[in-house]
């Protein structure tokens, strides 16, 4: 137990809810000090414990929900005399509870999203310090996760990273070799997918206004054609040719090679396809072949993971999901969660491993060896998860790219526009060139919004 400090009511309440000790999980010394991290107070001969509340997603590789919950928090609560309570809910159902806690102005200390949310920058604290502290210890943040999470108008970091998540193609290796194809490029899916719908396997892109998947995958759809959102200038450029051919596309390979379902996808929407036999190829993270491995589906070792498949432009994705966490203005413990930050970014090795190579650090230096981890493992084809790390490298960009997750892009993403636009091409209710023209209304005017409230 630490050395008795005896407190005055008054100091009490101003210390509520710091955190406690100086030596984080992993021996991440000095980072408590850094943070103003005070270790357990008496107050009329009884001592008093810290709590810590965080509220984050339920992850798509339960395994380290599990370890996170029961090995993790224990061991970092017990090292840092902290009560911590995790709650995990659906991940669709993040934007309204972070609503709700920004209205009450009340909730959790840290709160944890699946994509970067400027648009919440000033009901969060700047995240700056988290970021240093950890950069000292393991080296410098990666590129992706500081577009995400930075302003560079207003010099504020609005979250802070832990991880991200490569999006690659999925797809049944059998499926496609019966056809005598594989998703190399787009061309090579358009025509691929009416064999494949025919033999009632039909690809599986969502096109859907909730569903978080549909959104990364048709922005990465158009970065394969060089058609982006905004420029590095934070210039609106959706109305292009480049879009307008996207949208061709999207309507031809819709028609051709999928079915209506698609429209009303949620976020495990194309998990399930895909487990379901009926699927023969998705944008998804490696949960969709971790759970087949641990199901032992018969098909678990025909799912190949390839990058993006080459459009007329790039080969360009997005991350399929990025762990960004805030501490709100009005949490009751920011010390103690700057502390869980550091702590748990320095000491990412184990988050990586318990993930099953899901999450990707944001910070390269805090896991050594990725590519030899990723080739040790045993599921076949031997050696699929190695291309994860070129993913991850070389084909991956943030939502907003080439410019920063700005809050209008948030707001665009958030609101599932490009989705939208997408959906009405392929179902004719819209021609491409109306569609990306009113999508460069809509967006011209969520940008000027945020330029007005000097954000953007």
């Amino acid at each position: 137990m630490a050395e008795e400090r005896k407190v005055t009511r008054k100091e009490l309440i101003k210390r509520a809810g710091v955190g406690a000790a100086a030596l984080g999980v992993g021996g991440t010394a000095g980072a408590g000090k850094a943070f103003g991290f005070y270790g357990p107070l008496k107050y009329k001969g009884r001592w008093l414990k810290n709590d810590l509340s965080i509220l984050q997603w339920v992850h798509f590789v339960p395994d380290y929900d599990k370890w996170l919950d029961g090995t993790w928090i224990t061991s970092w609560g017990e090292k840092n005399d902290t009560e911590v309570k995790i709650d995990h809910i659906n991940n669709t159902e993040l934007p309204a509870r972070a609503a709700a806690e920004v209205a009450a102005q009340s909730g959790h200390d840290l709160f944890m999203f699946l994509n970067p949310r400027a648009d919440l920058e000033d009901q969060v604290i700047n995240h700056a310090e988290i970021v240093q502290e950890v950069q000292r210890k393991v080296g410098k943040i990666n590129e992706l996760a500081r577009l995400s999470t930075y302003n560079p108008k207003t010099k504020k970091w609005h979250g802070f990273s832990d991880n991200y998540v490569p999006d690659p193609v999925i797809w049944r290796h059998d499926l496609w070799n019966a056809v005598g194809e594989s998703p190399a490029t787009w061309d090579h899916v358009l025509k691929a997918a009416p064999k494949l719908k025919q033999r009632g396997t039909p690809i599986g892109i969502g096109m859907s206004s909730g569903d978080l998947d549909s959104n990364m995958a048709l922005i990465a759809i158009l970065q394969c054609w060089g058609a982006y959102i905004q420029n590095r200038d934070s210039k609106v450029t959706i109305n292009s040719k480049r879009t307008v051919d996207a949208l061709k596309y999207m309507r031809s390979l819709y028609k051709t090679g999928m079915t209506t379902e698609i429209f009303g996808w949620v976020p495990s929407s194309n998990n399930d396809y895909l487990y379901a036999g009926k699927g023969s190829m998705i944008f998804n993270a490696i949960s969709a072949t971790r759970t087949p491995e641990d199901r032992h589906l018969p098909f678990a070792d025909d799912l190949w993971i390839w990058p993006i498949p080459r459009g007329p432009f790039d080969r360009r994705g997005l991350e399929h999901v990025m762990g960004v966490y805030v501490i709100w203005k009005f949490a009751k413990n920011k010390d103690g969660a700057k502390q869980y930050l550091a702590d748990m970014a320095i000491n990412y090795q184990q988050h990586f491993a318990a993930s099953k190579f899901y999450n990707f650090p944001t910070f390269p230096g805090a896991v050594k060896n990725i590519q030899r981890q990723l080739a040790q493992d045993t599921h076949k084809p031997r050696g699929k998860y190695t291309v994860l790390g070129k993913i991850a490298q070389k084909y991956t960009a943030n939502v907003g790219y080439p410019g920063y997750s700005n809050a209008a892009v948030s707001e665009i993403f958030n609101t599932s526009l490009i989705p939208q636009m997408f959906a009405e091409v392929a179902q004719d209710k819209s021609s491409p060139a109306d569609a990306a023209r009113a999508a460069q209304n809509q967006f011209n005017s969520i940008f000027a919004k945020w330029r007005r409230a000097k954000k953007v």
